[in-house]
């Protein structure tokens, strides 16, 4: 097989001729964080300028944000040397875990390193059960919506997203941007390839239909081993009342039991956002760190 990431210290944009070899270094990572998918970070390499580089086993990944340049390291230890030389060109080095952070901490801080807590990129947990049994008194305003929902289109139906009802999704897509006066600042570009592009990719996803109209659909991939899944994309039609909760309850039902949590990602600091996440309830974070160059 050709390889299409170069060696180290050489950098290549990352494209989808990449995913065979990105995809060991990222498959079995334990941790979950949601951007350590090939999807995740193929799809938002327009927003953050990805680059990728391997060294041995070491994989790096370089972006920038906000004028700032970062690079990421999805799996495995490194060097400090390696690092060192890293900060000669970058601002930060970002989506560090605690996991790696316990076993890399010590060294890290002898070399002059400090980790800084990233908690507006954390990764909202849920367990599977509670999204899709919606029981108790703390899911009671979740689950009228449900039953809301189910009374006033009781002609519903759900089919998987693929090939076949696409178009749909992207209908919804469409519908739903139209509505967001800074289309830019969102993840609409990021979404809309994940569609176009669906084969390219390990995710699966549902379309809910409210007399064969299409109102709204998820697309999530499994992570962690397996145990868990991460929603990617949410989209729903805002003049369809409670179809994003719908959407959310429906696909948490329709996974396998060997899935213990359903990751919905990170709010971004968004206040509004962290509000509407609590209100689901979480029963824990990914954790995620980044790494500065003491003064």
């Amino acid at each position: 097989m050709v390889k299409s990431i170069p060696t180290y210290p050489e950098f290549a944009p990352l494209s989808l001729e990449m995913a065979r070899e990105l995809a060991p270094h990222l498959v079995s990572l334990p941790d979950g964080i949601s951007e350590y998918s090939f999807a995740g970070l193929y799809l938002f390499r327009n927003r953050y300028g990805y680059r990728v580089s391997v060294k041995d086993d070491f994989l790096v990944i370089s972006g920038t944000r906000d004028g700032l340049r970062f690079f990421i390291t999805p799996c495995c230890a490194t060097g400090m040397d390696t690092v060192a030389e890293l900060f000669e060109s970058h601002d930060y080095w970002k989506l560090i875990s605690p996991a790696f952070l316990s076993k890399n901490g010590a060294a890290m801080l002898a070399a002059g390193y400090e980790a800084v807590d990233d908690r507006d990129n954390y990764d909202y947990l849920y367990a599977r059960t509670d999204l899709a049994t919606l029981s108790g008194k703390k899911f009671h305003k979740k689950k009228n919506h449900v039953n809301s929902f189910e009374n006033t289109y009781p002609v519903f139906s759900l089919k998987p997203l693929d090939g076949t009802t696409r178009a749909d999704a992207l209908a919804v897509l469409e519908a739903w941007v139209s509505h967001e006066e800074n289309p830019a600042n969102t993840d609409y570009a990021a979404a809309k390839e994940a569609l176009e592009l669906l084969g390219h990719f390990a995710m699966t996803g549902q379309v809910l239909y409210v007399d064969e109209f299409p109102v709204a659909w998820t697309l999530a991939e499994t992570v962690a081993d397996g145990k868990m899944v991460a929603v990617h994309f949410e989209k729903a039609r805002i003049d369809f009342r409670g179809a994003y909760q719908y959407i959310n309850y429906a696909f948490a039902r329709s996974l396998p039991e060997s899935v213990e949590y359903i990751n919905r990602e990170q709010d971004l600091g968004d206040e509004g956002m962290r509000q509407a996440k609590m209100t689901y309830r979480p029963v824990g974070f990914v954790e995620k760190y980044k790494v500065i160059k003491k003064i």
